[in-house]
């Protein structure tokens, strides 16, 4: 018997923050080298000068800093991401007259991902912008474009505060909001694909394919994710970052800037780390999710 609507959205929620930590913890080195180069493709080279770059200059804390807003940004984001996710399963079976626990196919799976991503954009935005502020704050101060300040979250928190107010901590929500509408279609889509083909070729229910199978696919979500919404991405750390120095151009007017000026090229720097990035932090983000719900359910059920 499925638990109380009310129960089952914290059992969601909780998953979802499990695998939100796990997915920072796995790859919050490659996240901060993507920000990097996003912002200051002309600085680094490549993917391993960046990474080496950084740990000549910084030491190894440089590849972790913002990792605490990080890891409140995927808390945050996947706890009410996979919450929603729940509730928008079950408005698609009400609106197409199915029975509560009826199964829904993967393209319904990935029509209720994409539409949840709306609401984790809502809490995503605020602390992703500390983050990548954080992490591009070595480069903005070395290149003149802001004075040194102190690297801390409050630091950061503090300075918005000042200069924008609490409408500050949206700058991006537009560009957060393009990139994840589409990006979760392809994320749960391909993530419940890739489940259902390991589930027919073991013969057995998709909750019972086991570790490996999960980890790669959510790595294949993840990877199908990026290549779609890259670009989007690439423009949002941009506006996030840059607007450190005051009022940063919209989404659609920073993208043609950094075309023309840049070249369609600097719209994919950061790809790299992005890519080798995605199989163990998504990896570890559906296994997270899925053992801790199963484990989380069972409870419940008995």
């Amino acid at each position: 018997m499925a638990p109380h609507p009310a129960v089952q959205a914290m059992i969601d929620l909780s998953a979802g923050a499990i695998g939100g930590a796990a997915c920072v913890f796995s790859g919050q080195p490659l996240d901060t080298a993507k920000v990097k180069m996003q912002t200051f493709p002309n600085l680094y080279r490549g993917f391993i000068h960046c990474v080496s770059s950084t740990y000549k200059q910084v030491g190894l804390r440089g590849l972790y800093q913002g990792t605490s807003p990080a890891l409140m940004a995927n808390i945050a984001e996947n706890s009410v991401l996979f919450m929603s996710y729940g509730f928008c399963q079950q408005v698609i079976r009400f609106t197409a007259g199915l029975h509560n626990e009826a199964v829904l196919s993967d393209v319904q799976k990935a029509c209720a991902g994409s539409v949840a991503s709306i609401f984790s954009s809502l809490v995503l935005c605020p602390t992703e912008l500390v983050k990548c502020r954080l992490q591009a704050m070595y480069e903005m101060e070395s290149t003149g474009k802001i004075a040194k300040s102190q690297n801390t979250v409050w630091s950061v928190v503090k300075s918005i505060m000042r200069n924008d107010g609490p409408q500050g901590f949206f700058q991006g929500l537009t560009t957060t909001i393009a990139r994840e509408v589409p990006g979760y279609f392809c994320f749960f889509g391909a993530y419940e694909l890739c489940r259902t083909t390991f589930a027919d070729h073991m013969k057995c229910e998709k909750d019972d394919i086991g570790v490996a199978p999960i980890m790669f696919s959510g790595g294949f979500g993840g990877a199908c994710l990026w290549l779609i919404v890259y670009p989007f991405d690439c423009v949002k750390s941009r506006i996030q970052v840059m607007s450190m120095m005051g009022k940063q151009a919209g989404f659609f007017k920073t993208f043609m800037t950094i075309a023309r000026t840049e070249g369609v090229r600097a719209l994919y720097s950061g790809l790299t780390p992005t890519m080798v990035r995605t199989f163990p932090a998504n990896g570890a983000l559906f296994l997270g999710y899925e053992v801790s719900r199963k484990v989380m359910m069972k409870k419940f059920d008995s």
